[in-house]
């Protein structure tokens, strides 16, 4: 299959770009610049999702768009940032779809990187696909995000809006902002620790997207978390075994509200969010657990 990549330089993009590579796709990169992972003799266009039309050339002859691209959300969200979140999400999505509208043969499929975020801070609410959008700044951003990434299927692609939840891995992501303080034994909760966490191993993430890629008749949103999410408590205490340290240290919210301002609402809040449509269509996890994920990713390598 020939696949058009967005977002290749980050964490989730790099991971996936190399396991769809090696699994035999053609793949061309449209970005800022060349991912250091990419093959040679792989297409390379230049484009900055905040700023202008994508090229409609980058496009020509692909069989499937996997669009990943988007400014981090783990910062301090300034005015600045937040639009810089939005624009490189929803305008971006906007420009991508507009160079697939120009072109006369289409790509027959889309697949576009969401998150949980769309659903809000939804306390113990047992949240699938069908569930609606939720409230706040990363719940409007997604769902205008996804609206834009619909506008696909009225040029009769196939659509599938994949929402990740906490992807964990050694190389990047949330797993390795946290490991220097649990390894120097100053990790903890978020303030009591009840709020839900619903993660997924970056080796799940990486094999549901090159599932829904890959399997005929598949689309519409998909939940990119594991089956079992945890309390933030839980996951505290998990990470502390891995690392064999204690993990006792609660972080008062008022400080992530002093360090990180707005954004710290993702970090105290949470969503309990099951993948319904995954295991409907028969996706297998390989760490459906986070005692045997963090072992994989941190223990046995």
């Amino acid at each position: 299959m020939r696949l058009l990549l967005t977002g290749a330089s980050g964490f989730l993009g790099s991971a996936v770009g190399k396991r769809l590579a090696e699994s035999g796709h053609e793949l061309r990169v449209l970005g800022r610049r060349v991912p250091p992972w990419l093959p040679a003799g792989s297409g390379f266009h230049r484009w900055d999702a905040m700023t202008g039309a994508a090229p409609v050339e980058a496009l020509d002859g692909v069989d499937a768009v996997l669009h990943l691209a988007g400014e981090p959300v783990a910062q301090r969200w300034t005015k600045t940032v937040k639009r810089r979140i939005q624009r490189s999400r929803v305008e971006g999505t906007r420009a991508l779809v507009e160079a697939i509208s120009r072109l006369e043969a289409r790509p027959k499929m889309m697949v576009a990187a969401s998150a949980i975020g769309y659903y809000g801070d939804r306390g113990d609410e047992d949240l699938t696909e069908e569930s609606g959008a939720g409230a706040g700044f990363l719940a409007e951003v997604c769902a205008a995000w996804e609206q834009e990434t619909l506008k696909a299927a009225e040029l009769g692609l196939r659509v599938s809006r994949v929402r990740f939840g906490v992807v964990l891995g050694r190389k990047g992501g949330a797993l390795a902002k946290m490991l220097p303080a649990f390894r120097a034994g100053l990790g903890g909760p978020i303030g009591k620790g009840r709020q839900w966490m619903s993660w997924i191993h970056v080796a799940d993430a990486v094999g549901m997207l090159k599932f829904i890629l890959e399997t005929p008749g598949v689309g519409g949103a998909w939940n990119a978390t594991a089956p079992m999410a945890v309390r933030n408590a839980e996951f505290s205490r998990a990470l502390g075994r891995a690392v064999r340290r204690p993990a006792v240290v609660p972080v008062p919210r008022f400080a992530l509200r002093m360090m990180f301002g707005e954004m710290a609402t993702m970090l105290t809040g949470g969503q309990r969010v099951r993948p319904a449509a995954a295991l409907e269509a028969g996706y297998r996890f390989k760490f459906p657990e986070l005692e045997a994920a963090l072992k994989d990713l941190l223990i046995t390598r």
